[in-house]
């Protein structure tokens, strides 16, 4: 078997934890070719120390395991709310009953591959689980009513027309518009320039350039006790 290519260091790192060295040592080898990195542990205790130091792209981890089990593990780890919570884990088990297979959803289990399996499988399921955990590119253009916004330029159209903003209103429109539709703080808009307190009076301005009625407005809303959202067409 050839020796595996150098990695780029974009390349998604992941983390293989099971007691069995054998099986570690061939998957790590595995999933190096297919062009991961690749960390291991034999234990839930090891994963945590490992978790500790890096940021992983996606965990494979055993169900069975002394001590700690691979489901309580899962479970700790999505319910700490710190960096790697949201990392998607893919279990592997030796039982592949549907009791087994609901409790390892309950604990925030991604997909299950049962045991025994063939490493291409779990390459494939690897690589579905990335394909579906990576972020939705970035929008390029933001649309509300008879408005087109241009991110990239900071560039407002209405129905076609450019209609003119400030540079603090270019400023917050852009935030707003990134938001995707959700609910942005009034820090937030404010950055490191703008008081809290003036985001109103500013957002009033704004609200006279794209709002027909800017006393009951439909694009530019308030979120009361967070800030304010800008409600987008979806694509």
């Amino acid at each position: 078997m050839s020796a595996p290519s150098p990695l780029d260091d974009d390349a998604p790192h992941l983390l293989v934890v099971d007691d069995d060295a054998r099986l570690r040592s061939l998957l790590s080898r595995y999933l190096m070719r297919a062009g991961y990195r690749v960390s291991t542990a034999a234990n839930a205790g090891q994963a945590r120390e490992r978790l500790g130091v890096f940021l992983f792209d996606l965990i494979v981890l055993d169900v069975m395991m002394p001590g700690e089990t691979g489901l309580s593990l899962a479970a700790a780890l999505r319910a700490s709310g710190g960096p790697q919570a949201g990392a998607p884990i893919l279990m592997l088990t030796a039982r592949a009953s549907a009791d087994d297979r609901i409790e390892g959803l309950e604990a925030g289990v991604d997909d299950y591959l049962a045991k025994p399996f063939e490493p291409r499988e779990l390459a494939l399921r690897i690589a579905a689980i990335l394909r579906r955990a990576a972020p939705a590119p970035a929008p390029q253009e933001a649309r509300f009513g008879p408005f087109a916004f241009d991110l990239a330029r900071g560039a407002l159209r209405r129905a076609g027309a450019p209609a003119p903003l400030t540079d603090r209103e270019r400023e917050m429109l852009t935030v707003l518009a990134r938001a995707q539709g959700a609910a942005v703080s009034r820090a937030a808009l404010a950055g490191a320039e703008t008081s809290e307190r003036a985001i109103d009076v500013q957002i009033n301005r704004l609200r006279r350039k794209i709002e027909n009625d800017p006393a009951n407005p439909v694009y530019l809303q308030t979120v009361r006790g967070i800030g304010y959202r800008l409600v987008l067409e979806r694509p």
